[in-house]
């Protein structure tokens, strides 16, 4: 289909009939930051809490009587599958919707809630795609594709029409997350025919990338696997008439990794409170990536947040991935004496940077390995800055900031039981939150004492918390209990917990 036949179908889209005329917003502590005006297009405040809605609605609405009559049937990991039980339940007719079983919960209840079938069968948009095209066969459904239908791509196109009404055409580039396409193919062929200068970038997540793949090598490509934790855009190929359209409307395509997502999700939060799903914040993460490469300033740049459709559990990955995004966080490795007083050293070769991770349990030799993270002052130049510090004060260092099994695993598995130590007692502390607070609380603790098991990660709260196991002989009970009373901190003997002593005790 030629681009004026798009334009005339955009222009016909009957998609106001359900979803809104989502707003244009300044983002402005990020366009301070960034020193460019990042504007965001809110289709997470849609109905559905996503733009499938569109598109699905303008598919289920111009449907003939005759074949609206025996239903509709789609697969989809959740957004376009709740747009396709409004439209159908605003039409009075069956919808039955086939989800991957790896549908967040709360993707498949608002399936169910707005009246469709939920059908959960594979493990992945491409197994749901196959079941639900034999299942429309078998019942003789009509079939609602979530990107690959003309229909559904003049539906999402309607976004492109707002924004050259909101904008007048008056934006340097706008950026799209991108899963089958038809998102980025609606607004890049409208925006594209009225206002060419427009830069379209289409943003793909690291791990599902068969937009990227496929316009470089110049044909679609199928994807082995893809990643699932922006499932909004985990699709293993691209439709057929979305990669027409991309070829020769979208300008350029970006990578954006899950800790860039979890930072664009916070970015996204600090700017208008609202929380959205991580394909959603694929757009704002491309944009600093953008900016960044292109030492760019003075531009307008639009964000589109395509859904806000998160499942609550997810937030504490996105809160422990989202400062490592952002670059203001660091993890390192680091080898220290196994002696009195070694923690306080390092942490004075830290200065006053705020440490937000210490993780130690104690090994029988003169070597200690510690699992540390520390706020950055400025980025990648910081934490280089602060390993080549370490370094020259002879410590062994081991960057684990980009490490994926650190981030994800190793960090919460330092520790264990202590073979060949004595003496130890194990309490909890409570100390406030603020910069060198750390350090503090070792010079109190750990000078006279061997510390040997160390556990603490900064949460953002007001008070930190500390999990220590400390050498004390009997004969120094008393001195070390008057040595507690002095420091004035909160804490709680722990040595006879049964955790410590089937997980940790000597």
């Amino acid at each position: 289909m030629a681009p004026p036949q798009y334009i005339e179908r955009i222009l016909r889209a009957r998609v106001h009939d359900v979803a809104i005329e989502s707003p244009l917003e300044e983002a402005r502590r990020l366009s301070r930051r960034l020193g460019n005006t990042v504007l965001l297009k809110r289709e997470d405040l849609q109905p559905v809490f996503s733009f499938k809605l569109r598109g699905a609605y303008n598919k289920i609405a111009n449907l003939s009587d005759e074949a609206a009559a025996r239903g509709v049937i789609c697969a989809s990991a959740g957004n376009h599958a709740q747009g396709v039980a409004l439209a159908a339940g605003r039409r009075g007719i069956p919808a039955v919707i086939v989800m991957p079983q790896t549908t967040p919960r709360i993707k498949v209840k608002a399936v169910i809630d707005l009246g469709g079938e939920a059908i959960l069968h594979g493990d992945d948009y491409d197994s749901a795609f196959e079941y639900a095209t034999r299942l429309a066969g078998e019942r003789n459904l009509v079939f609602v594709h979530p990107f690959d239908d003309p229909d559904v791509i003049a539906g999402q196109g309607t976004i492109g029409l707002e924004i050259a009404q909101q904008t007048k055409g008056d934006v340097d580039a706008v950026f799209v997350p991108v899963g089958g396409g038809g998102l980025i193919a609606g607004i890049a062929v409208y925006l594209k025919y009225l206002h060419p200068q427009i830069r379209i970038i289409g943003v793909n997540a690291a791990d599902s990338t068969a937009m990227h793949d496929s316009l470089q090598k110049g044909h679609r490509v199928a994807l082995d696997r893809v990643g699932m934790f922006a499932d909004g855009v985990a699709v293993r190929r691209v439709g057929e008439e979305t990669f027409r359209i991309a070829s020769t409307c979208v300008d350029e395509m970006m990578l954006v990794t899950t800790d860039e997502m979890c930072a664009g999700i916070q970015d996204i939060f600090e700017d208008t409170r609202s929380i959205v799903e991580p394909a959603g914040a694929l757009a704002v993460a491309a944009i600093k990536k953008y900016v960044a490469r292109e030492a760019c300033s003075g531009r307008r740049f639009v964000a589109i947040n395509c859904g806000a459709n998160m499942n609550f559990d997810r937030l504490r990955h996105v809160a422990e991935r989202a400062e490592i995004g952002a670059h203001r966080e660091a993890l390192l490795a680091v080898e220290i004496p196994e002696q009195p007083g070694s923690f306080l050293r390092f942490c004075s070769v830290l200065g006053r940077r705020a440490v937000t991770e210490f993780n130690y349990r104690y090994e029988a030799g003169t070597v200690a390995r510690i699992f540390v993270g520390f706020a950055l002052n400025d980025g990648v130049a910081d934490r280089e800055a602060v390993i080549s510090a370490l370094r020259t004060a002879g410590y062994p260092v081991v960057d684990m900031t980009d490490n994926e099994l650190s981030k994800l695993h190793v960090r919460y598995m330092v520790g264990g039981h202590a073979r060949g130590l004595s003496d130890e007692l194990l309490l909890r502390f409570e100390f406030p939150e603020r910069p060198g607070a750390l350090a503090r609380f070792l010079e109190a603790v750990g000078g006279r004492w061997n510390i040997s098991l160390f556990h603490y990660r900064n949460h953002g709260s007001d008070y930190g918390r500390v999990l220590v196991g400390i050498q004390v002989p009997a004969a120094s009970h008393a001195a070390f209990s008057a040595h507690l009373t002095e420091l004035q901190y909160p804490w709680t003997d722990e040595t006879n917990n049964p955790a410590y002593r089937m997980f940790l005790g000597t």
